[in-house]
């Protein structure tokens, strides 16, 4: 310790405050996550997830269009809703947790309600969707990303607007609210990023994108910190740059904000997948499009402090943050991976004077140890009024300071979605449960009076699809997620090598096929004698 210290003497300002930084996170601990913690197989391939605002529940968009919700705090499946029947492209929880929406391959966006796991609206779209996202504010409100068409905000009862281009010709798009919802962030394949006020789609502030010379460089994602003003772009020359929205908005139109940070790989040259902020907003998370591997850096620095390593030859398809834990949750060859710290037992946290021992130590017992009332110790000069014992108020919820906000309301907390309910699984039920067995199971039923929710299940409202007519929306693109040219591919000839035969013989296998078909036909004759 003292080496450091001498070291830190003579070093510059700069490193003297990114050695502190260091030193204080060893000290009270790191923020981010270090190891490989498990993994949620969904049966089918996942594609896309999303956390809800307080990281209890996980939304898995899987190829075959179902949507799996994870119990994070169990680790279980809580619910699978067949939303779709092409694969889920993105998914996007509203404030209170209690919608989810989602987009498809199809073309279509649906809302659905998590609780019943039915469908409320549903759109459908003439190009195909990249990116659905609700207002963070307003659950009447979404954003829709269509591929090579500029962004549209869509409000629920169908009416939508089409959010306005810098260059009528690049129609190459990606958008997101900031974390208010007040304002749509927009870049375009030229480096211009426009600042639009959500309630009439008015221009608040521009300014391009540049690399070290006069060139441009093409958007492709924007992503907002959960807390704090930063928002991160990533852009085509594989530098991810952090900016302040209050300076993007003081600037104005054509503006020339100076980025806080900008973070890359210098050996690797690495081109970014996803990118996303920590539940604090302290840490950026980035994807590799090369392989799974994640780099964090520390938003205050600029330092690069881990990267996780997947599995070898794996693509990454998605990178979420948990929104208040130091847990990542990527997706990569159809299986969620959970990264997290370390679990490390220290058993003196249990006790204030607890000593972990490495060898066996002989303790000696002092005669007054276990004595109700000590004899020998000497008497107290002034005596300590003993106080009453305080009352612990254990009904009033106090609110959690990572969920809160300045502008946030309590009744949002109350009606918020944490938790999903989930039917208990009998293996062997007690007497007396459901149908008496002397009774007929038809018998049953007919006795027992309707109840709402058979009413409700029998009876299901027709969903009606508002079709979303764009102008000069391009309909005979593809998805990035469908490969066409996967299909093209002639089938490759198998290597000609020794052919496995089986112990039967050849002919066993027509053999047993007439066998099981003779057999078949004596037990139809058989029934129809019994009839």
């Amino acid at each position: 310790m003292k080496s450091k210290c001498v070291y830190l003497r003579f070093g510059y300002r700069r490193d003297l405050s990114v050695r502190i930084a260091c030193c204080l996170n060893k000290s009270f601990g790191q923020n981010f996550p270090e190891e490989f913690d498990g993994a949620l197989d969904c049966i089918s391939l996942a594609v896309t997830c999303a956390f809800n605002k307080r990281g209890t529940l996980l939304a898995v968009g899987c190829n075959d269009g179902r949507v799996v919700i994870w119990d994070f705090l169990t680790r279980g499946i809580a619910k699978i809703v067949s939303a779709h029947v092409h694969p889920v492209c993105s998914l996007s929880w509203n404030r209170s947790g209690h919608k989810l929406l989602s987009a498809s391959t199809d073309n279509t966006v649906c809302i659905w309600d998590i609780m019943t796991g039915e469908s409320e609206y549903r759109y459908r779209f003439p190009s195909p969707i990249l990116k659905v996202q609700f207002n963070p504010r307003n659950e009447n409100m979404f954003l829709v990303c269509p591929m090579k068409h500029a962004a549209v905000l869509v409000s629920v009862e169908g009416s939508h607007s089409v959010v306005p281009l810098d260059d009528e010709s690049d129609v190459n798009i990606v958008a997101a609210f900031d974390r208010r919802g007040k304002y749509v962030y927009t870049g375009n394949a030229k480096g211009k990023i426009l600042v639009l006020s959500v309630d009439n789609l008015e221009l608040a502030a521009s300014f391009r994108v540049t690399t070290g010379t006069s060139n441009t460089t093409a958007i492709k994602s924007i992503e907002f910190a959960r807390r704090g003003d930063c928002f991160l772009v990533n852009t085509a020359d594989r530098v991810i740059r952090v900016y302040e929205s209050g300076e993007v908005l003081a600037c104005g139109k054509d503006g020339e904000p100076e980025p806080i940070q900008r973070l890359q790989d210098l050996v690797n040259k690495t081109m970014w997948k996803k990118c996303c902020f920590s539940g604090d907003g302290e840490f950026i998370c980035a994807g590799s499009a090369r392989q799974h591997a994640l780099y964090i850096w520390e938003k205050g620095v600029g330092n690069l402090v881990k990267i996780l390593h997947g599995t070898k030859g794996e693509l990454l398809l998605d990178v979420v943050w948990h929104p208040v834990r130091p847990i990542i949750a990527s997706i990569s060859s159809g299986v969620v991976s959970i990264w997290a710290q370390p679990q490390v037992e220290n058993w003196s946290a249990f006790a204030p004077d607890f000593k972990e021992l490495d060898e066996n130590v002989e303790y000696e017992e002092r005669e007054s140890e276990f004595d109700q009332e000590d004899e020998d110790c000497s008497p107290q000069l002034h005596p300590e009024t003993q106080e009453d014992d305080e009352e612990v108020d254990v009904v009033t919820v106090e609110p959690i300071a990572a969920f809160c906000s300045s502008d946030e309301d309590e009744a949002d907390d109350e009606e918020a979605l944490m938790y999903l309910p989930i039917s208990p699984e009998i293996d062997e039920p007690e007497e007396g449960w459901g149908p008496l067995h002397d009774q007929p199971l038809e018998e049953s039923n007919l006795k027992r009076p309707p109840s709402s929710t058979d009413h409700h299940s029998t009876k299901k409202k027709k969903l009606k699809t508002v079709e979303i007519e764009l102008k000069d929306a391009p309909k005979d693109e593809c998805h990035p997620l469908l490969n066409p040219r996967s299909k093209e591919k002639p089938q490759q000839p198998k290597k000609a090598g020794r052919q496995k035969t089986h112990k039967s013989g050849a002919g066993s296998e027509g053999k047993f096929h007439h066998r099981s078909k003779h057999r078949g036909d004596k037990m139809r004759e058989k029934y129809h004698e019994i009839l």
